[in-house]
């Protein structure tokens, strides 16, 4: 065989050995295009009547404080409580050392007996003066008979002009004594008017000293909690001077910012009487609605809160989260914030399993049962038995296939 044709036949034989591969080759599988879909959780819409909740950030205060400022100069004595100690009413909390108190409250009560003895004296003169008067009028009238008696003498000759001089210097200062005397009497009402103001004025300063010495032993107005001490005993204080101070704890209060879009739906429900109610996060402390401030600015209006259950542990300047219960609403579906797209739109399923988009009515938030916050919302198409996607899909659009994922993890179609 030649050379030549060794090459030929090894071709040949691999043509061959291609076809006979070709035509024994398997038929690969008809390929058809499926359509995608994801797996999702769905909740079955049953609208209910729900509360939504306002969740505010509110500050305890306390418009019951009472300062405590020191009446009068002196000498701390007793001061038997400390800082954020509670008290009952009448206890003792500061008292300055009697003998600051007493001196100040003798020379009041001597002023006030020193003008009383000064009126007596008034009445006991005025008496006098007036029995003095009539004496003094029958001298002066005396005194004019002597005088008109020389006179007469003087112009028969029978007396000296000496005489008549001497009869009319008696009668003249006969007058002057009863001009004098007169006066006096006229001026008794100035001058018993006078002691009388002076002593309703000492009178005045007895009481304010009394009062003073009465509010130098200072006690608990209320049950409350001691704050701001700020003297101990043995200090040397001065008028007016800051002692400390005292809240009542039946008088805290819970102030908070409401927005003014929820301003009117509370204030129609405290007009009709309905019981608002707020409480904080774990629930121990809670409050009640009672009334709007009377100012408000850009930010809103403060409502007042008072604690009904846990006010023992509030402190005033204590900030505080709690949710405020708002009006019942009606016909109102409660959904994981996971379920809402933008900000009102949620999808449904339909009966093929794809998605629709519906625009919904955002009413609020609201509590579940386990303490989860959820949204609350309301609209036409939530009929009851709908399902309503709460997996939140990034591509979702209204006509996506969907299949819902069961409790063990798997797929119901």
């Amino acid at each position: 065989m030649s050379k030549r044709i060794i090459p030929v036949i090894i071709l040949i034989a691999g043509v061959l050995g291609f076809l006979f591969l070709k035509m024994t080759r398997p038929e690969p599988a008809q390929v058809t295009a499926v359509e995608r879909s994801w797996r999702v959780q769905v909740l079955v819409v049953e609208p209910k009547t729900h509360t939504p909740v306002l969740p505010l950030y509110g500050e305890v205060v306390a418009p019951g404080k009472v300062s405590v400022v020191a009446a009068m100069a002196g000498r701390i004595a007793e001061r038997p409580v400390a800082e954020g100690q509670r008290v009952e009413r009448g206890e003792l909390l500061v008292a300055l050392d009697r003998q600051d108190v007493e001196p100040l409250l003798a020379q009041a009560q001597a002023q006030v007996s020193d003008l009383e003895a000064q009126i007596r004296s008034e009445q006991v003169r005025y008496q006098n003066d007036l029995a003095s008067l009539k004496s003094e009028k029958a001298i002066l009238s005396n005194a004019r008979r002597q005088r008109d008696r020389a006179q007469a003498l003087v112009e028969r000759k029978l007396a000296s002009r000496e005489n008549l001089e001497a009869a009319t210097d008696a009668a003249a200062r006969a007058e002057l004594t009863l001009n004098v005397r007169q006066r006096a009497v006229d001026e008794h009402p100035a001058r018993l008017q006078s002691l009388k103001a002076r002593l309703t004025q000492a009178q005045a300063s007895l009481a304010s000293t009394r009062r003073d010495a009465e509010r130098a032993r200072v006690v608990a107005p209320f049950q409350g909690v001691v704050t701001d001490v700020q003297v101990a005993e043995g200090d040397q204080i001065t008028r007016n001077q800051p002692l400390l101070s005292i809240y009542n704890t039946n008088s805290l209060e819970l102030r908070a910012r409401v927005p003014d879009r929820y301003r009117e739906e509370l204030v129609a429900a405290l007009a009709a009487g309905d019981r608002l109610v707020a409480y904080g996060e774990q629930g121990q402390v809670r409050f009640r609605l009672e009334r709007f401030a009377g100012t408000s600015d850009p930010a809103g209006t403060e409502v007042i809160l008072t604690p009904t259950v846990g006010a023992e542990g509030l402190r005033p300047g204590a900030l505080l989260p709690v949710s405020l219960e708002r009006p019942v609403r009606e016909q109102t579906v409660a959904i994981p914030f996971s379920a809402l797209y933008g900000a009102d739109s949620v999808y449904l399923m339909t009966d093929d399993q794809r998605l629709k988009r519906i625009k919904v009515n955002r009413i609020g938030e609201a509590q579940s049962h386990n303490g989860e916050r959820r949204l609350l919302i309301s609209a036409e198409q939530l009929t009851p038995g709908t399902q309503l996607i709460t997996t939140h899909l990034p591509n979702a659009v209204t006509g996506l296939k969907v299949e819902v994922a069961d409790a063990a993890g798997g797929v119901s179609r």
